[in-house]
């Protein structure tokens, strides 16, 4: 190996450590609020394609509820949890969002949960 080859492996990790600087900067730059809302609506996404509500003609195929009450009940923690630090105006579309899901979910069920039993329902009550 030369020794132009050997500084340029030795700079390697610098870019790198420098990559990940900026990631740092830039991720420190982003509201928590932004962070915790771009979070939940992933969760709230996957867990729409697992419970079949994904706008395709596979949906179906692509349903797995298992997933979903996952999904779900991990959004219903975050989006509870987080209500008091992100305030009404965030919190209010992302429960509407979740109670969608949560009745969606009981929907697609063919042996529904009892009250108080489904996907999240420990952390925001029974669903109707």
């Amino acid at each position: 190996m030369s020794t132009s080859d050997s500084n340029s492996l030795d700079n390697e990790p610098q870019g790198g450590d420098a990559g990940v600087s900026q990631q740092i900067r830039d991720i420190s730059e982003v509201p928590a609020v932004e962070v915790i809302t771009t979070g939940a609506v992933h969760l709230m996404s996957a867990a729409a394609v697992k419970v079949g509500l994904a706008d395709d003609p596979h949906a179906e195929e692509l349903k797995d509820l298992d997933e979903a009450r996952k999904l779900i009940t991990a959004l219903a923690g975050l989006v509870t949890a987080a209500a008091p630090e992100i305030g009404s105006q965030h919190a209010g579309p992302l429960r509407d969002g979740l109670r969608s899901l949560q009745l969606a979910f009981r929907e697609a069920s063919l042996i529904p949960d009892a009250p108080g039993k489904g996907p999240g329902e420990k952390f925001t009550g029974p669903v109707n």
